[in-house]
């Protein structure tokens, strides 16, 4: 493995504590490799042969049940997905396709588990990981099962706008898979954007322009044990 992605790999939280004796055997198995976007990378129910670190691009970790398919949530980098099911070696319970042209780093599963119970610095780590993916689970969760589409919308957006600091910017999936994270049809989502209109949202394709943000948030009353999503 090239040694720049080695130190991209190390500036990670999971992996920036370990041992340089313990890192460097858990990248010997390892291997880079570039996916064309649309590529299937791993498919729920099959075993968790590796783990998978997303270094450039985007992938997509969705489900898929009796005919119908949703999206979970979409991984950019720097980041790992899924960890659970290599650190238990139980069946993925996601699958996952690459958006666009992606970078991915593929380290052996059974070298991850190995390290995790010689290394403290790495399970310590791994178990952080894990418990901010299940919090994650949760407020996800709590936002489908107590908001109604409208403010699950409403709350979406304003989380976008907060993270680029503008009021207008661009939807960052389409529309079709939004609906589909949001627990929505398409049609749905179409009428919800319409809904959000006389609380100052303006859509134009892609393009969302929040001109009223304090009468957004009145209506969507945004709660940090929901909507934040980095504690």
């Amino acid at each position: 493995m090239p040694e720049s992605y080695r130190q991209e790999l190390q500036s990670l939280k999971l992996f920036s504590g370990m041992e340089k004796d313990n890192f460097d055997a858990l990248m010997r198995g390892a291997y880079v490799q570039n996916f064309p976007p649309r590529i299937d990378l791993i498919s729920e129910g099959d075993a968790p042969d590796f783990l998978h670190v997303v270094l450039a691009g985007s992938v997509d970790l969705y489900c898929s049940w009796n005919g119908r398919e949703t999206s979970m949530a979409t991984v950019r980098p720097v980041s790992t997905f899924i960890l659970a099911a290599s650190v238990q070696n139980a069946p993925y319970l996601m699958s996952a396709r690459t958006l666009e042209k992606s970078r991915i780093v593929l380290l052996p599963s059974e070298d991850v588990r190995t390290i995790f119970d010689r290394d403290g610095a790495f399970a310590r780590a791994i178990v952080g990981e894990l418990a901010q993916c299940y919090r994650s689970v949760v407020k996800n969760t709590k936002d489908l099962k107590l908001r109604t589409s409208l403010e699950r919308l409403a709350n979406y957006l304003l989380r976008q706008s907060g993270s680029t600091g503008a009021p207008s910017f661009e939807l960052k999936m389409e529309k079709r898979r939004l609906a589909s994270f949001l627990g929505m049809t398409p049609e749905n989502l179409s009428r919800a954007f319409r809904g959000l209109e006389p609380y100052g949202v303006t859509v134009t394709g892609s393009r969302i322009e929040i001109t009223d943000a304090n009468d957004l948030t009145d209506f969507a009353k945004p709660s940090r044990l929901i909507d934040d999503y980095a504690s």
